[in-house]
């Protein structure tokens, strides 16, 4: 709607009227030292017109490169009619369904979102979306300290195998919730180290929640099933972050250990969503029935109207705005609905045998380029052991200088493992996180493995003048 900023004589009249002298005394409960009259950072205002050549100039910064950044963002095929549809007017500009019966087809939409989730993840009931991954974890971690009954002691382990933007995401939103984080720690292999565990159950005071990523951050596979069992025999909760692409074909949550997962979450990007620089995209909360009225947002259901015809409601919806109030499980408003129509489209042009399709070879091209590259003079795994389609790499030299000159000749090579260790990681420097998806031609392939040995060769070259000299 049209906005139409208010006039000084506006602003005093209505300041008279509630009885203060200007606009700074509505605000005077906040402390002093938390206010700033200053925005340093923030630059010069610029015209429209300037503001349009910048971005231009910004987006074809990152045409004409081949990626194989990972790292919880893929570089996947998206069909047209993805975005096609999803940037239809009626979706494009579409609010939260606050009134179910004049949005029926949005409501019906989130509806098939929730049944194919279900599906993939093989849990009972998923909510209407959340920000991304990482927040998705955060309400995953809060719901789970409320639902478990058995086990009030606020104390949640997240292993140092998940992806450490989602730790920190955690981190940051229930640090001031009486929520303790502690960390399991890596052991052989990019997996977390099982023993530890022993340590945990001896000290007495069992966890309320674990944090599981499969595959994990570094591309590995962690022994879910005896982390789902353990978990369980603490009367701990099973948190699972799981990337959805991999669901094509590795068993669901659900299915971990004897009674499988508690609560499933991730980042829905791989579904149709561009990587766009790192954002946006939708998180995703799966769980079973029993914590159905924890799940934070929303819950479509199907039903029918007095004359039998087939309507959908919101049937949970646990937001502070309604009902709940200050007993809110969340105060998620958007809830990524425009990123959650592009998945729900994706999932259903692909079904079951294309999502199945496109995991496997995704895993193929993987494997490949991994045992190519692994034939090249000095470079390592740098974790032995199973992965999807993604994996580390030890390099003879820092991964950076690998990863400026092969951007040079316009390939993103993968991520350094160093922006993503806190130091709990030896020689991380030298580890290069490469992700491989159907995407990536043999031509591609190819040209990353003659990319590599150049750059290698070229070093050990510099190397050997500089000792001769």
């Amino acid at each position: 709607m049209p906005f139409i900023p208010h006039t000084q004589a506006d602003v005093d009249d209505m300041l008279a009227e509630i009885g203060v002298p200007d606009i700074d005394s509505l605000f005077d409960e906040i402390p002093n030292e938390l206010t700033s009259d200053r925005l340093d950072h923030v630059p010069e205002g610029m015209s429209e017109l300037a503001m349009l050549q910048h971005m231009a100039e910004r987006a074809e910064r990152d045409q004409g490169y081949t990626c194989f950044l990972g790292g919880g963002s893929y570089d996947h095929h998206i069909p047209s009619a993805v975005w096609d549809l999803t940037t239809r007017g009626e979706f494009m500009t579409a609010y939260t369904p606050y009134q179910a019966e004049a949005s029926q087809g949005t409501l019906q939409l989130i509806y098939e979102y929730q049944s194919m989730m279900v599906a993939l993840t093989g849990m009972d009931v998923s909510n209407a979306s959340v920000y991304d991954g990482a927040s998705g974890l955060a309400e995953a971690v809060l719901m789970a300290i409320r639902a478990n009954k058995k086990n009030k002691s606020g104390r949640v382990l997240i292993a140092q195998t998940v992806h450490p933007h989602y730790t920190q995401t955690t981190r940051n939103i229930v640090q001031n919730q009486n929520v303790v984080i502690e960390a399991l720690p890596l052991g052989e292999g990019g997996v977390l180290d099982m023993s530890a565990l022993a340590s945990i159950a001896a000290d007495g005071n069992t966890p309320g929640a674990i944090v599981i990523q499969q595959p994990n951050f570094f591309g590995r596979m962690e022994d879910v099933d005896a982390l789902t069992n353990w978990a369980h025999q603490q009367n701990t909760l099973v948190i699972a972050v799981v990337n959805p692409m991999s669901l094509g074909v590795l068993k669901p949550p659900s299915e971990w250990g004897e009674k499988g997962a508690d609560i499933v979450c991730g980042d829905g990007q791989p579904f149709g969503v561009p990587m766009a620089s790192g954002g946006p995209s939708f998180g995703f909360i799966c769980s079973r029935k029993e914590f159905m009225r924890q799940l934070p947002g929303r819950i479509i259901g199907k039903t029918e109207d007095l004359d039998g015809r087939t309507g959908y409601a919101l049937t949970l919806q646990a937001r502070e705005q309604h009902i709940r109030r200050g007993k809110a499980t969340s105060n998620i408003c958007t809830n990524q609905g425009l990123l959650v129509t592009a998945g729900t489209i994706y999932m259903s042009l692909m079904g079951p045998q294309g999502i199945r399709e496109t995991a496997l070879t995704c895993h193929r091209r993987a494997v490949e380029l991994q045992q190519r590259l692994l034939q090249i003079d000095g470079v390592e795994e740098f974790f032995t052991g199973p992965f999807f389609h993604e994996f580390a790499l030890r390099l003879p030299i820092p991964a950076v200088q690998v990863v400026e000159a092969m951007m040079a000749e316009g390939v993103l090579p993968g991520l350094v493992l160093s922006d993503f260790s806190d130091g709990n990681l030896d020689h991380a420097e030298h580890g290069l996180l490469v992700a491989v998806t159907e995407k990536r031609t043999n031509a591609e392939i190819e040209k990353y493995v003659a990319l590599l040995t150049q750059v290698l060769q070229a070093n050990a070259g510099s190397n050997n003048a500089q000792a001769g000299s």
